[in-house]
């Protein structure tokens, strides 16, 4: 049966390749704590309104499609997480990466006016067709509607950004009539979810190709939603969320160079590099976003209630679970797990020997041992907040 909660519960997903294995433990978790209190609170969908981005929003579309049954959907998904293979994603064979990798080595190398004589254009240093195909097999985005009309769901939102506009776009698909939402250099677009929009969502810069979308009568190419994301829970704001759930894929706080550990103070590889700009892109603007509405909150407890009361202001309950262990430190353990020609494109051993190094592996590592760690990492933080998420969702102990 439907929630019949009066107050919206939101989901915010966010980005982060293979790291997004950590959001399925922390989901298993919230379903083993409702579980644990019974009838009393409830069986149906937690989350009216779900958003999410990069590889969250394939979590995010999943779990939308099986909002039915919360925790047949929940295990669905951490089956398919616990025995990734790096090949259902991205073409990992010799011939793929290296053929790719070489393309960009021969366009750096050579410079512009050369690579265009000799008409060398790489897409990008991966090739995701496969992921393509496991979206077709797991996300049965067909069932929305009806899942919508018999109120199981208020909202699904993925976000994506444009090369063509430079403007950060969520689709999204709801129950009911929502005026879109315009915002500086952020807008909302109304539309059927499809498996493209989650290509377009997840496609790591650089990394993945870019996914070509129809916007207003003419097509955009798009790629990852975490590039340009200034404001990753307001799409859960604007769609009716009252109180949000938020799920990271890295930690809000990371230890300072001096306490984190680091093998290589040599100049940093292009693994170093790109692992730096990713977690920027990933992990910076989830931290400001929370620490924002932290202040607003705070700023509209010191108003008084009555004030408070005549205006449209109201504070929003918020629950975040991240990381307890830095992602990266984790992913370095497993980087021999990674399919041989990208390990050997990301710098062979001096990627396993480098933390830093590993941050870029940790995005890439489609691998079950990584993946399962990370699911277990998931479950054992939630549980730690475990008080917290009763408190939240106002699961009482029968």
């Amino acid at each position: 049966m439907p929630e019949t909660s009066p107050v919206a519960t939101g989901l915010l997903l966010t980005g982060g390749g293979a790291r997004a294995a950590y959001q399925v433990g922390v989901l298993e978790a919230i379903a083993e704590i409702r579980r644990s209190v019974g009838p009393a609170a409830g069986t149906g969908n937690p989350f009216q309104v779900i958003t999410g981005t990069s590889a969250g929003a394939i979590n995010a579309a999943v779990l939308a499609c099986g909002c039915d049954n919360f925790d047949h959907v929940v295990a669905h998904i951490a089956e398919v997480w616990g025995q990734f293979r790096a090949e259902q994603v991205y073409r990992a064979d010799s011939l793929s990466v290296i053929g790719s990798g070489a393309r960009w080595r021969m366009l750096l190398g050579l410079g512009r006016f050369a690579a265009n004589w000799m008409r060398i254009k790489p897409k990008s240093l991966l090739d995701n067709t496969p992921l393509a195909e496991l979206l077709q097999r797991m996300v049965p985005l067909e069932r929305l509607p009806q899942l919508m009309k018999e109120g199981h769901l208020q909202a699904l939102a993925v976000t994506a950004s444009s090369y063509s506009s430079g403007e950060h776009v969520t689709f999204f698909e709801a129950a009911v009539p929502m005026e879109p939402w315009v915002r500086s250099q952020r807008l909302s677009v109304r539309d059927r979810i499809t498996h493209t929009h989650l290509l377009a969502s997840s496609a790591i810069p650089f990394v993945f190709p870019a996914t070509a979308l129809p916007m207003q009568g003419h097509i955009e190419y798009f790629g990852d939603g975490s590039m340009r994301q200034s404001a990753p829970i307001a799409a859960a704001i604007h769609l009716g969320a009252q109180r949000i759930v938020v799920i990271g894929a890295g930690r809000m706080h990371e230890p300072r160079d001096a306490d984190a550990p680091n093998t290589h103070s040599g100049y940093p590889t292009m693994a170093q590099i790109a692992g730096h700009a990713l977690s920027s892109i990933f992990l910076d603007a989830l931290a400001v976003d929370i620490e924002r509405l932290r202040r607003i909150n705070h700023t509209l407890g010191l108003i008084p209630e009555e004030a408070r009361a005549a205006s449209a202001l109201r504070p929003l309950d918020l629950l975040v679970i991240s990381p307890s262990e830095r992602l990266d430190v984790i992913a370095a353990r497993h980087v021999d797990a990674l399919p041989g020609a990208v390990r050997h494109l990301l710098g062979g051993s001096k990627v396993a020997a480098d933390v830093k190094g590993g941050a870029l592996a940790s995005y890439l590592l489609f691998e079950s041992g990584y993946t399962r760690e990370l699911m277990a990492l998931g479950r054992a933080d939630a549980m730690k907040q475990r008080d917290e998420v009763l408190r939240f969702f106002g699961w009482n102990v029968a």
